[in-house]
């Protein structure tokens, strides 16, 4: 009973004393619309830091005293980690907003006028700076085929061929 507690326990605390930092990005591509939508699920806690260091002053995303304020500290931030191309193309990513659920903020972009997607270069290095262990998860869907990988940092680009 006591090695059968062991294993159990020993992990459960190993993840306790090293946390795991762990984004996920999802670029759908909208065919009908002709536009990616983009949407990236970041720990609040861990995008919050970033902010502050990036801004050099203290931003609460979940209560914010001004939504406009930290909405264009959130946006300045993806437009410097998250770039991507289609078919050699660069796409210019506009930030619809965020939103908090549970402890993770989601972040919502879109990109107009992508008629068609072959080939889909993700360049994204998103909380990079402030983890070495940092993971930042992508799923790429395109006509309804998905295609997923993981970054490692400091790798940041992965490319989706469809």
């Amino acid at each position: 009973m006591g090695l059968i507690l062991c294993k159990w326990l020993v992990p459960m605390w190993i993840a306790l004393v090293h946390p795991f930092y762990v984004s996920v990005t999802e670029i759908r591509h909208n065919a009908a619309g002709q536009e990616l939508e983009v949407s990236c699920r970041i720990f609040a806690d861990d995008l919050e830091a970033a902010l502050k260091a990036a801004n050099k002053t203290s931003v609460d995303i979940i209560h914010p005293a001004n939504r406009k304020t930290v909405e264009g500290f959130i946006n300045n931030y993806l437009q410097q980690h998250l770039h991507i191309t289609v078919d050699g193309k660069p796409v210019t990513l506009k930030f619809l907003g965020y939103q908090i659920e549970e402890e993770a903020a989601w972040c919502f972009l879109e990109a107009k006028q992508v008629p068609s997607v072959k080939k889909l270069r993700v360049t994204n290095d998103i909380l990079y700076s402030q983890h070495e262990s940092q993971i930042n998860m992508m799923h790429v869907i395109v006509k309804e085929e998905r295609k997923s990988t993981k970054l490692d940092n400091p790798e940041k680009e992965a490319e989706f061929v469809f």
